[in-house]
């Protein structure tokens, strides 16, 4: 079958020679944007998106150990240590050392992924991560969510399009792995704003990018917002059709790293619409079939 999309399991396994798993990992980090008198993000949950990790309490070589352990008896047995909740590069270049070294020293870590945000970079935290990368493979995952300025206003990111910007050229200088966050369904966005995501990452040089479908919490302004009907979410069907064009526009040569998001368990109000992950990655890949399209087919708009 032809490959429509340059899928992440593909990539590590060509990179690492075997299937590759993620360990999510609380470093205890808190988030710039959740300080007061900023709520954060309108959507954020209180895990600050880290709810299949174990809680910070549990020492970061615990936290490798639990998971390596659930996933030998699936016959893993390389992993990327991802930091994931909140910004994990919210705190001293010293603090920061001290939690990313804790991973180092087991052969069976191969990369380290680091979610943030882009104003939480300053050039000593990029010296970090720089200093991180001389020991592993680092993918540095930076959250966007959208290009249009007006949305990023009212989802209160409390960092506009320039940081992002900004923040990605001077990662990209140090050579390193970037991957974009990005929410391709948010209320507010139309399709020329999905499109406009895709041009600005790829332009970016960008080398992956996680499409997010947004989910609602209970405890969240989003959460108030669609309870009293100020909000409405698009169908799955248009989702899917986001998601397809955003392909289309996207640089071939990006990995896709997500295609659609994992709700928490528990105090979810709107969820991938009450089905299952798998299906609306189905529903993605039988569009890309039907339409005979493929990421990149619309990648002709950058004169390089």
């Amino acid at each position: 079958m032809k490959k429509r999309y340059r899928k992440l399991s593909d990539y590590l396994k060509e990179r690492y020679g075997t299937r590759v798993m993620r360990i999510p990992l609380n470093a205890g980090f808190g988030c710039p944007n959740r300080v007061p008198p900023s709520k954060g993000c309108i959507y954020c949950d209180p895990t600050g998106s880290g709810f299949g990790a174990l809680p910070s309490t549990v020492p970061i070589p615990e936290q490798i150990k639990t998971f390596k352990e659930r996933f030998a008896m699936r016959g893993i047995s390389k992993f990327i240590a991802y930091f994931q909740a909140h910004t994990n590069t919210f705190a001293s270049p010293e603090v920061l050392w001290e939690r990313y070294s804790q991973v180092l020293g087991d052969d069976s870590i191969v990369a380290v992924s680091i979610a943030t945000r882009p104003d939480c970079l300053s050039e000593e935290v990029l010296n970090v991560v720089a200093r991180l990368r001389e020991h592993l493979d680092v993918f540095l995952e930076i959250g966007l969510q959208t290009i249009n300025y007006k949305t990023l206003e009212i989802i209160n990111r409390g960092h506009g399009l320039a940081e992002f910007v900004d923040a990605s050229i001077r990662a990209k200088r140090r050579g390193l792995e970037l991957v974009a966050h990005v929410i391709i369904n948010l209320p507010w966005d139309d399709m020329e704003d999905v499109v406009e995501t895709a041009k600005v990452l790829s332009a970016l040089e960008y080398d992956g990018v996680k499409l997010h479908s947004l989910y609602i919490v209970e405890g969240t302004k989003l959460g108030d917002m669609y309870n009293s009907g100020l909000v409405r979410m698009c169908s799955m069907e248009e989702y899917v059709e986001r998601v397809v064009t955003f392909l289309e526009y996207l640089d071939p040569r990006m990995v896709i790293h997500r295609l659609v998001s994992d709700p928490p368990k528990n105090g979810v109000i709107f969820g991938n619409w009450g089905v299952p992950k798998i299906v609306i990655i189905n529903a993605i890949e039988k569009k890309l079939e039907e339409r005979d399209t493929y990421q990149g087919r619309l990648f002709g708009y950058l004169r390089r």
